[in-house]
């Protein structure tokens, strides 16, 4: 069913909100260590 609606396995899922971009670079960059 993803593949059909064309997400691939390889897909990074971002999800963000209210919070200030400072802290979503820093919190993407922890994670991607």
């Amino acid at each position: 069913e993803l593949l059909e609606s064309g997400i691939r396995p390889n897909t990074i899922r971002l999800s963000v909100g209210t919070e200030h971009a400072d802290d979503l670079i820093y919190d993407l960059s922890q994670a991607l260590e």
